[in-house]
């Protein structure tokens, strides 16, 4: 005779089984393959027919060592959902949120470096030309730092002749249209990129010649002599004229007597 094919297993059968459990007890296909002949395949398909009804709730929790488990729920009144039964694994905690780091600022690029003397004499000027940049675009507004980053590459081309009214026309022209992020970037990139050549070599004005007079003739001796116009006598005249009369030797200068006729 023909073997007869096996009878599904009942889903009522199973739901009082698992509802006759302990809280926590094991309700999963090989728990109740163990208790039931029927096998792993007719008992899971009449789990899926008891969820389908709602008879049956399957809910997946974490353990609090990590492990995620599948918690069978029993409802006796489908459509009314309750708690459900504390089987000893606390609820998940939220993981702290985690505050987004910020990033590194990047980096400015480098500027020309002026002398030393050029960067003392024109710092004021290189930086009353960075703060007024913004007067000629408002994105072109500078922090106190990128102004002291940017200042000797502004120096270093007035160093070398450039108006400040030509250092600014080449970091205002041709501007990009849209929103600057980094201003203080790309003055730093035109500064160095466009730095002009030194001007040409110029040789250092030396003392100034000495002033040659015209020569005249001297009211004393009448020799030629050179000297300014307030001057009319020569050199040796003046030393002679100034000079205190001495008197001879061997001679004596005798005051006459009063009273007494002089012959």
């Amino acid at each position: 005779m023909p073997s007869q094919p096996p009878t599904p297993i009942r889903p009522d059968r199973v739901t009082c089984h698992i509802q006759s459990l302990p809280t926590g007890a094991g309700a999963d296909i090989k728990s109740l393959a163990a208790r039931f002949p029927e096998g792993p395949t007719r008992i899971a398909a009449a789990l899926r027919e008891l969820e389908a009804h709602g008879y049956l709730r399957r809910e997946r929790v974490r353990t609090p060592t990590g492990r995620i488990i599948t918690r069978t729920v029993s409802c006796n009144q489908p459509g009314h959902r309750r708690e459900p039964a504390d089987v000893g694994c606390p609820e998940p905690r939220p993981a702290p949120a985690r505050r987004p780091q910020p990033r590194p600022r990047k980096a400015l690029p480098e500027v020309p470096r002026p002398t030393r003397v050029a960067a003392t004499a024109l710092h004021q000027q290189a930086t009353d030309l960075l703060t007024g940049l913004r007067r000629h675009d408002p994105r072109l507004l500078l922090s106190a730092a990128d102004t002291e980053h940017l200042a000797p590459g502004v120096i270093a081309w007035l160093e070398r002749d450039v108006t400040p009214t030509a250092v600014r026309h080449a970091l205002t022209t041709d501007l990009p249209d849209e929103p600057l992020h980094r201003p203080a970037a790309l003055l730093a990139h035109r500064l160095t990129a466009q730095l002009p050549p030194p001007p040409p070599f110029r040789t250092p004005p030396g003392p100034p010649p000495p002033t040659r007079r015209r020569l005249r003739n001297c009211d004393g001796c009448d020799h030629a002599f050179r000297a300014p116009e307030s001057e009319s006598l020569c050199r040796d005249c003046r030393t002679t004229k100034f000079r205190p009369l001495q008197p001879r030797r061997g001679t004596s200068t005798v005051s006459p007597r009063p009273g007494r006729d002089q012959a």
